[in-house]
């Protein structure tokens, strides 16, 4: 597992592969820090968060009138962690933020009010600029940091040289970007080459063009769901 960590709760991907037998080893490759504080929402009609950290950022400073607005939710999982926190209508999107785009456009009217995107500091998709050639007018609050690893832990480099991994899970292109980086770094091409690399989606695969050749599995949809389904369906042939 290459995600971050996640701060006094389990991630729902990794216990969902334990209580399927597997062994999971975590070596986050980022790092996520939150501001804590909840952006302005006077002239707001909807809320929009392409990731779980962005509603995590804010968890603890939620006032009703927030939860009273929509929330456009990039995928399953952010949905229901939405749903969770207490927003009363939550619209989710089939995991890409061009997906994520193509809804809310749909849904919403550019005159009903302005939308605050709940971000990070580095951004995988321009919503505020797909937006704004449709006339939305869109807000983008980076409400948390991330910083990437400069190394990977020594346990995991001394694995991967024993042949111990028979896969990695890459959850988005800056991960996969970085896994690239500390790969090559580490003198662990070679290694890499042994395990089947899971992939959240097309984009994430690309990012591994450089290790070539490593074997990559994309899922059919980007969320966890289709994740899952897809290391299953690995399991079993390889069983």
């Amino acid at each position: 597992m290459t995600r971050p960590e996640t701060e006094g709760e389990a991630d729902p991907l990794e216990t969902s592969l334990i209580a399927s037998g597997h062994r999971v080893t975590r070596a986050p490759l980022l790092a996520v820090t939150y501001s804590g504080t909840m952006p302005s929402l006077d002239g707001v009609q909807a809320l929009i968060a392409t990731s779980r950290n962005g509603l995590k950022a804010i968890a603890s400073s939620l006032p009703p009138s927030a939860l009273a607005l929509p929330l456009f939710a990039v995928g399953p999982a952010t949905g229901k962690l939405g749903r969770s926190l207490g927003f009363q209508r939550v619209i989710k999107g089939a995991g890409t933020g061009r997906a994520l785009h193509e809804l809310i456009a749909a849904t919403v009217r550019p005159e009903a009010g302005s939308l605050v995107h709940l971000a990070g500091d580095t951004l995988a998709y321009d919503l505020k600029g797909a937006l704004g050639a449709e006339r939305f007018s869109v807000r983008t609050e980076v409400v948390y940091q991330t910083r990437e690893a400069g190394e990977f832990p020594a346990s995991v480099v001394d694995t991967f040289r024993a042949g111990g991994f028979d896969g990695v899970i890459l959850m988005s292109p800056r991960t996969a970007r970085v896994y690239a980086r500390l790969t090559h770094a580490s003198g662990l091409s070679d290694a890499a080459g042994a395990a089947v690399h899971f992939c959240l989606s097309e984009a994430v695969g690309q990012e591994l063009a450089g290790l070539a050749p490593v074997r990559i599995e994309v899922a059919r949809l980007p969320n966890s769901q289709e994740m899952l389904a897809l290391i299953a369906h690995e399991a079993s042939d390889s069983s």
